[in-house]
């Protein structure tokens, strides 16, 4: 028992020893064992086209599949999370790096290995600092458009490879097409025929027989093909001489002017990486029943992109289609993940001969084949269908990436997405009410046309928190509704859409109430909630008010300002009855509700 705590701290620092404690073999470890074959067999290639797609060397996609992935299985709290390279990050890396080093050359290998050193310290930084909510900053419509203009660039950053001609690298869909028009005339038809027939077999294969390695027997029959028919003598490039053996541990050679402009692909990695992991992690976790911890699974992608650093791998994260097929095969825990690693090693160390001949061709077909499928232009209708602003964010970002490049679509995204943000905020939703007939229930005249409003009594609501940002708003809109009918002689402010209230709003609202005394206008106030409450207590708006114009009940709160418009000598029981039977009249035309109503 006097344990329990160290193991407790320890069970917060690794989650591997909680599944390892409690790892049941007969029951676990057949699903980790088939789980880890079969996404070692899908990530082989995959590493390695992804790899060329980020401008680096195929061995450097092998090399960020094994240490990185053992660190992830260690710290991680997903039991399906397949983490490696992927598409997205590699286009973010192949951008990034494009302008500082020439793509392949020893300067970019070491340089997009100090990037895998930046993304994991801010990944890391982030979790300890438990900073995991700040990816909320990129709204589900700025994901989906980006990520549907970064698919559309991955494909056709491959067409140079596929065609078998030189294009040179951009992120930029204007530059792309540039390229590549001029150069058609050039194009290799051996290796575009190959190229062709490396994406039907991928097609058919994912069709048909979607629980095949379809990468794999590309590859296999792509190198099988080439050695036979000696195709790279007919000018097919090929990946040539792989490298044996397991990275060394060493540290790359930089300077601290490259971290300065390392800095901006880092952090956009490290938040793209991490949206794009905890989506499908949150979404397998749900579906498994257990708990994701996000700043926890930061940590965890940030020990996994710092042991790329130093072991010659580049920047890494969970990749949507491994995971997925992860799941399908099995996986239970993060051995299964080890075990990836494990059998990705082993090839490293007898195996890469047989990737001699791999034509490029071949490794741009998966590459197009798998990005194929984030294309999302159905998503843009849905957006425009429910919410046009979220369509424009999505279109916003969309056309940000393709035509000004990754970082600049991400950033007009977040930037947008962060100004729709403050209008809200600073210009929130509110409404004039009016109660349902024959209930105690109010609803916004403008959506409920039938609903009764009382002469010379304002019921309104405010939909937002009252703070310095739009304590100016909340005063203009009463001004305004108080112009529109002169004859208010009471306003009740239905609370209950304001959670929050700052030393402003307090100060607003005490404004407002002595504005109003001064027109003989009463001021109610109901469903205040108990923070708020606590606000106009300390700051004297609540025994300026008086206690009895605070009511928990709207219904109550708009009776009592009927009850006050009651003339002198008049009871107010009559004041009541004659409300009522104004009430029950026939409802007011349209134009007269309109004149009472405010916009939202």
């Amino acid at each position: 028992m006097q344990e329990w705590p160290d193991m407790k701290r320890l069970l917060a620092f690794v989650p591997a020893v909680g599944w390892l404690r409690t790892y049941d073999r007969r029951a676990d470890l057949p699903g980790d064992v088939s789980a880890g074959l079969t996404v070692a067999v899908m990530l082989i290639p995959q590493a390695m086209a992804y790899a060329m797609l980020a401008g680096l060397p195929p061995i450097v996609g092998l090399y960020a599949s094994v240490l990185p992935l053992f660190a992830y299985a260690l710290l991680g709290t997903s039991r399906q999370l397949a983490v490696g390279p992927v598409a997205m990050v590699s286009l973010l890396v192949a951008s990034g790096l494009g302008g500082v080093a020439e793509p392949g050359s020893e300067r970019y290998v070491a340089l997009a290995v100090v990037l895998a050193g930046l993304v994991g310290a801010i990944q890391l930084g982030m979790g300890v600092l438990r900073l995991g909510r700040l990816v909320t900053l990129l709204s589900h419509p700025v994901i989906a458009g980006f990520t549907s203009a970064a698919a559309i660039v991955i494909a056709l950053s491959q067409l140079g490879h596929l065609l078998g001609v030189e294009l040179g690298r951009s992120a930029r869909l204007h530059e792309l097409v540039a390229a590549a028009v001029p150069r058609l005339g050039d194009t290799h038809l051996i290796t575009l025929a190959l190229g062709a027939a490396a994406i039907a077999v991928l097609l058919v294969v994912k069709k048909r027989w979607p629980r095949l390695p379809g990468a794999l027997i590309v590859v296999a029959l792509g190198t099988l093909a080439t050695f036979l028919l000696r195709l790279d003598e007919a000018g097919v490039r090929i990946v040539g001489a792989v490298p044996a053996g397991l990275p060394s541990p060493s540290l790359p050679a930089f300077e601290l002017a490259d971290l300065g402009a390392l800095a901006p692909t880092a952090v956009a990695i490290a938040l793209v990486g991490f949206m794009e992991s905890i989506s499908v992690a949150k979404a397998f976790a749900r579906k498994n029943r257990y708990a994701i911890d996000a700043n926890q699974e930061l940590i965890g992608l940030g020990a996994a992109n710092l042991a790329g650093f130093g072991f010659g791998g580049y920047p890494v994260t969970g990749g949507f289609s491994r995971t997925a097929v992860n799941a399908q095969a099995g996986a239970r825990t993060g051995l299964a993940t080890a075990i990836t690693a494990a059998v990705i090693a082993v090839s490293l160390l007898f195996l890469t001969p047989l990737f001699h001949f791999l034509p490029k061709a071949v490794l741009a077909a998966i590459v197009m084949v798998a990005v194929a499928g984030l294309v999302d232009l159905r998503e843009l209708g849905h957006l425009w269908h429910v919410k046009r602003t979220d369509a424009v964010l999505w279109l916003v970002t969309f056309a940000g990436t393709l035509f000004f490049g990754i970082e600049e679509g991400i950033a007009a995204g977040v930037v947008l997405s962060i100004a729709i943000f403050v209008r809200r905020s600073t210009r929130p939703h509110h409404a004039v009410l009016g109660r349902l007939p024959g209930t105690r229930s109010y609803r916004n005249v403008k959506h409920f046309p039938e609903a009764e409003t009382v002469e010379g009594v304002l019921v309104w609501r405010f939909d937002a928190s009252l703070y310095f940002a739009n304590a100016s708003f909340f005063r203009e809109e009463v001004d305004r509704l108080l112009l529109d009918d002169a004859g208010v002689r009471a306003v009740v402010l239905d609370a209950s859409g304001i959670n929050d209230l700052d030393a402003s709003g307090e100060a607003l609202l005490s404004e407002l109430h002595t504005a109003l005394e001064s027109r003989a206008i009463r001021l109610y106030v109901a469903n205040v909630k108990g923070p708020v409450r606590e606000v106009l207590a300390r700051g004297g708006f609540t025994a300026a008010l008086g206690e009895d114009r605070f009511f928990f009940d709207l219904h109550e709160a708009v009776e009592a300002a009927i009850a006050g418009l009651a003339p002198a000598g008049e009871p107010a029981s009559e004041a009541r009855a004659r409300s009522t039977s104004l009430q029950d009249a026939a409802p007011a035309p349209a134009s007269e509700v309109g004149t009472r109503s405010a916009t939202g």
